[in-house]
């Protein structure tokens, strides 16, 4: 993980999850993680139903996309027109699958774009989330540019592009179809497509 958001709010999580998979929504304390909630999101997942909208999107989240992101599907981040994009996004859904599925986190590396053709490198953090107990209900990150252009709050992105993943948590299996990395400290990660999946251990 390269952002500190990223890196703090994995601690908090792995904190209150302490031998489980995930903590329970419910144990979120705002006030603890006050710092991150600009940059934080929570998503309600429905795997049957592949259905994931934003429940709760941070101020500087709604900024860099220059509009309320509540309530928005979180696949049509990807899609350049969101009135035009289905509820499922492949590339985007796929991800969330692995997170809910194994129970596991995943930092992913973005490139987020403007209609004027300008780039923004964004580091997205998952975190599983029970709900009442149900697993796979929920799911807790932080989106935040690693850098901050003087274009930030004037021109909004209006799409993101997956760069690379990395599955976090030792329990991780390998994506489908991908070959077994290098053993020596992860010096080859495995290209799937145009992503670079990067297999790490529990932080």
């Amino acid at each position: 993980m390269k952002h500190p958001t990223s890196r703090a709010l994995h601690t908090y999580w792995n904190r209150l999850r302490g031998e489980r998979c995930a903590p329970e929504r419910s144990e979120i304390e705002p006030g603890e993680i006050r710092h991150l909630l600009a940059d934080s999101l929570i998503l309600e997942i429905d795997l049957p139903m592949r259905q994931a909208p934003l429940r709760l999107a941070g101020t500087r989240v709604c900024a860099l996309f220059g509009r309320e992101l509540r309530g928005l599907p979180f696949g049509s981040l990807w899609q350049p027109d969101p009135a035009l994009a289905g509820p499922v996004h492949a590339e985007s859904w796929r991800i969330l699958e692995i997170v809910a599925g194994e129970g596991v986190g995943a930092v992913m590396g973005l490139r987020g774009h403007t209609a004027a053709g300008e780039g923004l490198d964004l580091e997205l953090l998952l975190l599983p989330l029970r709900h009442r107990g149900r697993t796979h209900a929920r799911m807790l990150g932080t989106l935040s540019p690693l850098t901050v252009p003087h274009w930030i709050g004037l021109r909004p992105l209006t799409r993101l592009e997956t760069v690379s993943l990395r599955i976090l948590g030792s329990g991780a299996r390998p994506l489908p179809d991908a070959v077994p990395p290098a053993p020596a400290n992860d010096a080859a990660p495995v290209r799937r497509g145009h992503l670079l999946v990067h297999r790490g251990g529990r932080a």
